[in-house]
């Protein structure tokens, strides 16, 4: 079969697609035929050293199970899943624990589902539980038309929070003022900003994926008592926090993960269905930004980290899906 690997870490020209032995599922494992991939700024920490080489690319699709291992019950044959932290998802099968799948339902298409998961379930948690986000919260968004952020917006939104969105062109943050935001600023000067429109107050948080060119001033634009949740590093890792500046405001920082996030018993379908079921009602929406093949997965790459498209990109195993 056909899979993306990265055969040494680095750069985007390090993935190479080429032929691999079809895996077959072990005890308590599904076979799944990809039809859509997912792609996420994970996979470039992979590839930049996070796993080392070499090793299957991609962490995130939807397809339909095609084999069981043993304690499998065969029934689950045919159905159509979806998953994350599946390792080896840039590829036309992948090996997954069957307690891992995620149950689509058919009202749900596959560019949808692929979209709601890595990054609706992150900001599913990011917002029910990293940070309890209620009508009382006013919340910064950086990055507000990305694929994380701009679900971040509509959540916020629905949830009765006051939101603050930063996005770098005057298209993004009409984007994110489109996803609910109540307003929408540039990143130069973002904090003095912020502020102004608190009338000095601050925000209870702020959901980062920027990382080095935005942390510092975070501090600057947060309330007494706010909470920094970090969920990125888009611009470069961020500085050493000084327990100092954290103590002129009682302020707190978080660096979560949806693995963390989606660990115990139950959590996973919880949030994945919630999540779907605003898809249903409207609350939650998505964009495609860009549709690539297995052979261009570099290319989806190198646009992601470029920071010049908003919305999911996706990998199409199967255009036909």
């Amino acid at each position: 079969m056909k899979a993306v690997v990265v055969n040494a870490n680095g750069g985007a020209e390090k993935s190479e697609l080429v032929e691999i032995d079809t895996p077959t599922p072990g005890a308590g494992q599904v076979r799944v035929a990809v039809e859509v991939a997912g792609v996420n700024y994970l996979d470039i920490y992979q590839r930049n050293g996070a796993v080392a080489a070499p090793f299957n690319a991609g962490v995130e699709g939807v397809g339909r199970i095609e084999a069981v291992g043993e304690g499998v019950d065969v029934s689950v044959l045919g159905r159509r899943v979806g998953w994350i932290g599946g390792q080896g998802s840039f590829a036309e099968s992948v090996v997954l624990p069957e307690e891992k799948t995620i149950a689509i339902a058919d009202d749900i298409n596959n560019e949808v589902a692929v979209a709601l998961l890595m990054q609706g379930l992150t900001a599913h948690y990011l917002t029910t539980s990293a940070f309890a986000v209620g009508k009382d919260s006013t919340v910064l968004v950086h990055s507000a038309a990305g694929g994380v952020g701009r679900l971040l917006v509509q959540i916020a939104h629905h949830l009765g929070a006051t939101v603050i969105a930063t996005a770098s062109t005057a298209e993004k943050r009409r984007i994110a003022i489109e996803a609910g935001a109540d307003h929408a600023i540039g990143y130069e000067n973002f904090d003095t900003a912020v502020n102004e429109l608190t009338n000095g107050v601050g925000v209870d948080v702020i959901y980062d994926g920027v990382g080095k060119d935005t942390v510092v001033r975070d501090f600057e634009a947060l309330a007494m008592r706010g909470i920094l949740v970090v969920i990125g590093a888009a611009s470069g890792p961020p500085p050493a926090v000084e327990f100092a500046k954290l103590a002129t405001k009682s302020l707190s920082v978080i660096r979560p993960s949806i693995t963390h996030f989606t660990a115990r018993p139950g959590e996973l379908s919880w949030r994945a269905e919630e999540v779907f079921d605003w898809a249903r009602k409207g609350v939650v929406t998505t964009m495609i930004a860009g549709r690539y093949s297995l052979d261009d997965v570099s290319k989806a790459q190198q646009d992601l980290t470029s920071r010049s498209l908003a919305g999911k990109l996706v990998i199409e195993i199967d255009p036909q899906a």
